[in-house]
């Protein structure tokens, strides 16, 4: 059979097929990608695992290390000298310090509040004060309690004749300079002032004096006398029983009260106390026995 002539007539409508068809294939793939689109839109989730499938995160490449050297003790070379420089065990130096201090100015503050008949919590307070003075001025907390329990029975509104007010009985009229960058000397009934004033005054006399028995005996105003009237004994006996309960030892609360010394001019005594700070001192100081000696911290 012999083929027919292409005309173009049949190209045109072959054409006109082809394109009619491209058309409604494209048509269908953009009303289907809009309809994708609508669910992923309404799904997150959905397209999230697509984009996981259509574009998976490459996988971690493992890098082989090699192993550092180990010692005969076990412990690695390369972590020795990290060890050597972390601060742990200063750190628990620290806390142990902490809590033992801790431990004793319980101790310490129950023994005084039943000793001197103060409520817990103020006791507490001003033994936390001691402390913390202490540490600021470097001498015993125990000492600075001693001296404030013998001086003033841990009363801080007491008041002497001669105007030795505060727990530390202390002369404000006196020593007015100290108590300026506290408030003025009104502040000497302040609990926390008057330690704070007491102690500085206490180590002045201390380094004075040469020793803490010298210190006390001017401290009490007896520094020109032969004698303090048994003062600095009242102050080491109970600093030395402070020690027995800041370690954890009984200590009765009650003790006899010791043998009165000879009189010998006390008013003297008295007037001294209210002398200035750069009065004459005594030519020689007590001895106490070796063991009884306190240094300063």
């Amino acid at each position: 059979m012999a083929a027919r002539p292409v005309t173009w007539s049949a190209v045109a409508k072959t054409a006109r097929g082809v394109a009619t068809t491209a058309q409604h294939t494209l048509t269908f793939v953009g009303l289907s990608a809009l309809a994708v689109i609508g669910v992923l839109y309404a799904r997150p989730d959905m397209a999230q695992q697509l984009s996981q499938v259509l574009a998976p995160a490459p996988a971690p490449v493992m890098v082989a290390q090699a192993a550092a050297p180990v010692d005969v003790s076990g412990i690695t070379q390369a972590a020795a000298p990290a060890a050597a420089s972390t601060p742990a065990a200063p750190a628990l130096s620290q806390d142990k310090a902490s809590a033992s201090d801790s431990r004793q100015q319980r101790y310490v503050t129950n023994w005084l509040a039943k000793r001197y008949r103060v409520a817990n919590d103020a006791t507490n307070m001003l033994v936390s004060t001691a402390y913390v003075t202490a540490s600021e001025t470097k001498l015993d907390p125990l000492l600075i309690l001693a001296v404030m329990a013998i001086e003033s029975g841990l009363n801080p509104f007491a008041e002497s004749p001669v105007g030795a007010q505060g727990l530390m009985q202390v002369m404000s009229k006196i020593h007015h300079d100290k108590f300026k960058p506290l408030g003025g000397t009104q502040a000497a009934l302040n609990p926390v002032a008057n330690i704070r004033v007491g102690a500085q005054i206490l180590k002045e006399y201390v380094k004075r004096g040469g020793s803490v028995e010298a210190g006390l005996k001017k401290y009490v105003g007896a520094a020109a006398f032969e004698t303090d009237q048994g003062y600095g004994s009242k102050v080491l006996a109970e600093y030395r029983r402070l020690k027995l309960v800041a370690s954890g030892k009984h200590v009765p609360t009650f003790t006899r009260p010791a043998p009165a010394a000879p009189a010998a001019a006390p008013a003297a005594i008295v007037a001294d106390k209210a002398a200035p700070a750069d009065a004459p001192k005594a030519e020689s100081a007590p001895v106490v026995p070796e063991g009884e000696q306190l240094a300063l911290q």
